[in-house]
């Protein structure tokens, strides 16, 4: 028999004293529907309870004390992958991203889920995450098992054959690290020409181990549109998977941590190149509202902060003049597109490059099942929508995939790995870096 004990509902948007969907919140869904359609579980699926609003209902029942935080409400409640495209189709603006943080957070204090989610979540989100040393040596570890040959002698051997489901394909999904980490410096990058901004450049947690070039490029992008860089020393992680998974005070400690360095750093703007670490922190201002030391100033670096994307469009941008004869396809970042609504701006820059043929993917905006930790906890479905997104892009023809985002970036070269494709994927500032540079190199390659 469940317990039926109600759970305090807040009357007034957010939280007071404990993490709990506001009332105000939740009753702004009427069950309209639409959101159906654009729900990837749900179109996968086609179980009501795997929807936006299958879930709201559970939300209500528990918050209203009708049902307790059961294992099969839990269930539900985890295979959101917390894209948000249901914000975006949906008429009566419901925060969904917003009620299901609130919601897992009451789904952690409860203690029901999946044990295996919650012993990788106490492991990585509160062990290694807000440790950069440590998670730069496990990197380095990792980055080294794979540039030595210790893989293939594993693989060579047989070792993986012995080993769990869960731990072969964890290991065939791991990402290739990048043969030089990206780190903060107490250095300023000067702009090129005459100074038009000074930005602070998020290096955040994952896209220095893994994507260092790509920060690389970001720089060199920025200070040639006229930006003085700076990379502040003491940030860290933005605190998106702990809020994802309904880990608030953990992510209040990291946005705290970003708040000091950022505006110490005295930047006019805070640019990310990672969708969900910018949709993230464009949100500190709710995350932070009921703390009166840091509410004012988390609103500020919320009003700051800009993804590279819309930076660069709104400066505007140099039009590069050296040419890229590729045929790509842009996979829109649920956090990009669906979060902070921009969907233009990667284009219009990719636009602007000679030679570049872009050939729009169907569908393009679904998730790809990357979603922060998903990918891991929730393998079969995030392989499904992968598998789904493979063959959008196969249909599209083209020879690589633009993106914003580094758990896309991850995501979409697991895919082609498994594919055995030589299609390769690139954020979009890396391509206008290479646009860039081959203005002096005069190159017309294919291949970046």
């Amino acid at each position: 028999m469940e317990t039926r004990t109600p759970l305090p509902l807040n009357r007034e948007r957010g939280f007071s004293g404990i993490d709990v969907p506001s009332e105000a919140d939740l009753y702004r869904c009427v069950h309209c529907g639409l959101c159906l359609s654009a729900c990837p579980t749900y179109t996968e699926l086609g179980l009501e309870t795997e929807s936006p609003r299958g879930r709201i209902a559970y939300m209500k029942a528990v918050n209203e004390g009708r049902m307790g935080i059961s294992e099969r409400v839990a269930s539900h409640w985890e295979l959101c992958l917390q894209c948000r495209a249901c914000e975006a189709v949906c008429p009566s603006g419901v925060p969904f991203g917003r009620i299901m943080e609130y919601s897992r957070s009451q789904l952690r204090r409860s203690g029901k889920g999946s044990w295996t989610r919650n012993l990788m979540a106490m492991a990585f989100l509160r062990g290694i995450l807000p440790r950069p040393w440590l998670l730069k040596g496990g990197a380095a570890l990792l980055r080294a098992y794979q540039r030595w040959g210790m893989r293939r002698v594993l693989h060579t051997i047989g070792v993986f054959r012995l080993m769990p489901t869960a731990i072969r394909e964890m290991e065939a999904g791991l990402p290739d690290f990048s043969l030089r980490f990206f780190t903060t410096s107490r250095s300023t990058y000067p702009a090129q020409g005459p100074r038009r901004c000074v930005v602070g450049l998020l290096s955040g947690c994952v896209m220095p181990l893994v994507q260092g070039t790509t920060m690389e490029a970001a720089v060199r992008v920025l200070t040639r549109n006229g930006c003085d860089v700076v990379v502040p020393v003491g940030q860290g992680c933005c605190g998106a998977l702990s809020r994802h998974d309904g880990r608030m005070d953990e992510a209040r400690r990291m946005a705290r941590v970003n708040i000091d360095a950022f505006t110490y750093a005295g930047v006019e703007r805070v640019v990310v190149a990672s969708a969900g670490c910018g949709s993230s922190m464009k949100e500190y201002g709710e995350l932070l509202k009921d703390d009166p030391e840091y509410r004012d100033r988390a609103a500020r670096m919320e009003a700051m902060t800009v993804d590279i994307t819309e930076f660069l469009v709104s400066l505007p941008f140099e039009r590069p003049e050296g040419k890229l004869a590729m045929k790509v396809t842009f996979q829109d970042p649920c956090h990009l597109a669906h979060a902070q609504r921009i969907v233009q701006a990667p284009r219009t820059i990719l636009r602007a490059i000679p030679g570049l043929e872009i050939s729009e993917i169907n569908d393009g905006s679904r998730c790809c099942g990357a979603a922060g930790m998903y990918s891991i906890t929730h393998r079969k479905m995030s392989r499904r929508l992968l598998d789904s997104k493979m063959r959008y892009i196969d249909a599209t023809g083209a020879e690589a995939v633009v993106t914003a985002n580094p758990g896309c970036m991850i995501q979409l070269e697991s895919g082609f790995r498994n594919r055995e494709s030589d299609r390769r994927v690139y954020h979009v500032v890396d391509i206008l870096d290479e646009a860039y540079r081959r203005e002096t190199q005069g190159g017309q390659n294919t291949i970046l």
